[in-house]
């Protein structure tokens, strides 16, 4: 488990692909010290076991199950991905609740500056419509971001100073590939409801219809 709350980048050193499987190195930017083996590390939001590790680096390998659904595949030597260890029991939960599985690849669809922010648009599956939600929460990369606002198949989020800081989002250009997961108490909470035969669905109560009833 994991809290969408990115200590810092990593850099990819070593990229190992065999029948649509891949195994990868990744060297810390930040002390991150003691990593042992089969412990749990989000890499841009994908949970990855450990299967080697030495001083700030480790190894890991990744599935097709695991490329198909991420933009882990598409990574080269060099490129920069965002690091957080699994959350210890008694630490604070200052993101959201995040697995590390990845529901879909999404992407930036437009920047613009808000005041020392980035506001950001992304485009996603229309399918997680009903699982995003204006003021909830959305795991972009493996960070943990507020929903401006959304739509049907779109959300907006504010990149603050501090996140573009530390993580790789401030490299996020348009059309740019995005992991994201999305709430999970929103995903169980909308399995609970199917043996009822209640569908997850966008409300119907939306600023207009507020704004129209005298809200």
């Amino acid at each position: 488990m994991f809290t969408g709350l990115v200590a810092g980048m990593g850099i990819v050193t070593r990229l190992a692909k065999n029948g649509g499987q891949m195994r990868l190195s990744v060297r810390a930017l930040f002390p991150m010290p003691d990593i042992v083996l089969g412990e749990s590390i989000a890499v841009s939001g994908v949970c990855l076991t450990v299967e080697s590790s030495e001083e700030n680096a480790f190894g890991a390998y990744a599935s097709a199950e695991t490329l198909s659904t991420t933009t882990l595949g598409t990574l080269g030597l060099g490129a920069r991905v965002n690091l957080e260890r699994a959350l210890a029991v008694g630490d604070r939960l200052g993101g959201h609740l995040v697995s590390g599985h990845v529901d879909c690849i999404v992407r930036v669809e437009g920047l613009v500056p808000d005041g020392e922010s980035m506001r950001h648009t992304i485009a996603f599956p229309r399918e997680f419509g009903p699982l995003v939600v204006a003021k909830g929460s959305v795991c972009l990369d493996g960070v943990s971001l507020t929903v401006n606002q959304c739509g049907p198949d779109w959300l907006t989020v504010n990149i603050i100073p501090g996140t573009q800081a530390q993580t790789t989002l401030s490299s996020w250009t348009r059309g740019r590939a995005v992991n994201m997961e999305t709430d999970l108490i929103g995903k169980y909470a909308a399995r609970m409801m199917e043996p009822y035969g209640v569908a997850a669905r966008p409300s119907a109560i939306t600023e207009d219809f507020l704004r129209e009833h005298g809200f």
